[in-house]
């Protein structure tokens, strides 16, 4: 599974034209998505950055999508600053790519699956990590911030699962036609 085979193709990816256009496309979506939401509440929105960020995870795998990660956010922070520059925010950027290529990248994309990624990028790596940047940079503490990002990941959750799943069932076809993820049905058992 996590061979070292495995990560070494993902790194691959960063030596091939073909997968650096990807990331490039991906890194300009994610950038472009990022000042798009759909406002639920006064503090709660559905983004969308997460949809192409899984499916670069998908196709780049973990060590490539971390890298996109990474330039994503410094891209992103010199084109729209919002804040004071943190090296943290860009590991963050770093982790989501990562681990949903830890998910997907090889492997059939399932509902399980996808509800796992994004269980694990709502709390570890929203409210787990990103609470503790916020409480480095902000006056309030860890558990303040903690509490506010748990609330708002716990109930943004079935929306993205949702939404990830319904993504990977109308683009996965594609995806998979174009050889960038691999076969997604069972392979059929012979008597």
């Amino acid at each position: 599974m996590f061979t070292k085979e495995y990560w070494k193709s993902s790194a691959d990816k960063l030596r091939s034209t073909k997968y650096l256009a990807i990331m490039a496309a991906t890194i300009a979506m994610k950038i472009a998505l990022s000042y798009i939401s759909i406002p639920i509440s006064e503090s709660l929105r559905i983004n969308f950055g997460y949809l192409v960020t899984s499916i670069e995870g998908a196709v780049l795998g973990p060590v490539a999508g971390a890298v996109s990660g990474m330039v994503t956010d410094l891209v992103g922070f010199m084109i729209h600053p919002t804040g004071p520059f943190f090296i943290g925010y860009t590991l963050t950027a770093m982790l989501g790519p990562f681990v949903y290529g830890l998910f997907f990248y090889r492997k059939r994309i399932t509902l399980p699956r996808i509800a796992l990624s994004k269980v694990f990028v709502n709390l570890f790596v929203n409210v787990l990590v990103g609470s503790l940047w916020s409480a480095i940079l902000y006056s309030k503490g860890y558990i303040y911030y903690a509490g506010r990002s748990l609330i708002k990941n716990v109930s943004m959750l079935p929306i993205e699962i949702v939404l990830l799943y319904t993504m990977f069932r109308l683009v996965g076809p594609y995806l998979e036609h174009r050889k960038l993820i691999v076969p997604q049905k069972p392979a059929e058992k012979k008597d």
